[in-house]
């Protein structure tokens, strides 16, 4: 299972004080809790948090720390940012097993451009990520389909995305993940508002045209 290694300090201190005092000194408090342990309190380095989060898997990453000198394996149950900067301001890692199933959100990406999109049509997705259970070593990246196949109004839903081992989504499988719309036509009372804006829009530029030739004959 890939993994990243994350050096964490347990820290005595707890409280707003204290954690101001550690950003203070550029790190980053956090807390460490989980199934069969007591909530642990961490100061961490925020170069190789930002680094981490900034990786291919985003907050799905599983991180290897060290806590009481036991090796644990981690992911991120909640992070506060500053909402300027965007530093890290506070971190929770919440205790994972690799056997044992979680839930998480994985980006859902389209490929390809539809046949429906050449003829006119518009591609709409409705989701850009997929909530998953599965267990830490078998996260997808991402969850990608091909969409060059769909025509015009065709779809595609959860129950036609095909999955790697191991990975369950929990939406329901009819929902419509993405679909092919056909192009829209204006109604006629939409297409006689827009002929009424060109021409008021026509009268008003000769209206200034002609104010303009008045006041320049009188000069």
């Amino acid at each position: 299972m890939e993994t990243t290694t994350l050096q964490a300090e347990v820290r005595d201190s707890r409280g707003k004080g204290p954690a101001r005092r550690l950003r203070a000194e550029g790190k980053v408090p956090g807390v460490f809790y989980g199934p069969g342990i007591e909530p642990t309190p961490l100061t961490l380095s925020p170069k190789e948090l930002t680094k981490a989060l900034r990786g291919e898997r985003g907050r799905n990453v599983v991180f290897k720390l060290s806590v009481h000198g036991e090796p644990e394996l981690a992911m991120v149950k909640d992070l506060t940012t500053d909402p300027v900067t965007q530093e890290l301001i506070h971190i929770d890692l919440y205790r994972v097993f690799e056997d044992k199933e979680l839930h998480v959100d994985v980006p859902f990406h389209t490929q390809g451009r539809a046949a429906g999109v050449v003829q006119g049509g518009v591609l709409n997705v409705t989701r850009r990520t997929l909530p998953l259970r599965t267990t830490p070593a078998n996260i997808p990246i991402s969850i990608d389909v091909d969409v060059t196949h769909l025509n015009l109004r065709d779809s595609i839903a959860v129950e036609d995305v095909k999955l790697p081992p191991g990975v369950v989504c929990t939406l329901k499988p009819k929902l419509t993940l993405a679909i092919i719309l056909e192009p829209r036509k204006a109604t006629a009372e939409e297409a006689a508002e827009d002929a009424a804006a060109a021409a008021a829009g026509a009268a008003t530029a000769s209206a200034a045209e002609a104010e303009k030739a008045k006041a320049k004959a009188t000069t």
